[in-house]
């Protein structure tokens, strides 16, 4: 059976970038035996732009909301410079072994610092001023992930959202019970009035926000 034209243009352009290397290879493929909701991790497209952004951006402190398998973690690692400092947070503490299984697999683990727990409580007792923040977790909460980081975001700083298109949901009517989209829609209309930002959407996966502060 041949591949629908999406599934082409996507092969085509994994075919067409950079090689996503060994490890992030074993991480994918040991997601997908073993963890319930493997397509949640950022996989090889989003994980070369996320490290393309990082060079580009050169981010000394980083912030990533939602670690999952620590792919996109590594991703940014990657991309950021030798000094970088990534405090990324899991409130699932099921996925630590995991996490740091791979960790320990890297060179790069020295930039990472692993925070298991509530966001919300966590990040403000992190002392840093972020240069990028990638926002990866519970979708009922992005306006409160934004308004919590958004003063410890340098002027000129990266925020990136990440399933911001929600799987083309955000052009439905959700049910009451479909806190997920609702707070998807909620996050995306509030970010559209947010005069102190400028942001754009990317149709990258399940959709990919980026937001720079002025």
């Amino acid at each position: 059976m041949s591949l629908d034209k999406n599934e082409a243009i996507e092969n085509y352009i994994l075919s067409h970038i950079d090689d996503e290397g060994d490890l992030l290879k074993q991480l994918n493929r040991d997601a997908h035996v073993n963890l319930l909701k493997p397509r949640m991790l950022s996989g090889h497209l989003q994980g070369r732009m996320l490290n393309m952004f990082c060079r580009m951006v050169q981010p000394k402190y980083i912030l990533e909301i939602g670690t999952y398998t620590a792919y996109a973690t590594l991703c940014m690692a990657e991309g950021a410079a030798d000094d970088a400092e990534i405090h990324t947070i899991e409130v699932n503490d099921e996925l630590e072994d995991f996490i740091v299984k791979y960790l320990h697999k890297t060179k790069l683990k020295d930039k990472i610092h692993l925070h298991i727990g509530d966001a919300m409580e966590i990040i403000p007792k992190i002392d840093r001023i972020f240069d990028m923040v990638f926002i990866d977790a519970n979708k009922r909460h992005y306006i409160e992930y934004y308004n919590l980081i958004f003063d410890k975001v340098r002027p000129g700083g990266l925020i990136i959202a990440d399933n911001t298109l929600w799987d083309g949901h955000v052009l439905d009517t959700p049910k009451p019970s479909d806190k997920q989209t609702i707070g998807i829609q909620a996050f995306n209309d509030m970010l559209a009035e947010d005069e102190r930002v400028e942001k754009v959407i990317l149709p990258v996966r399940d959709g990919l926000t980026l937001i720079w502060k002025k």
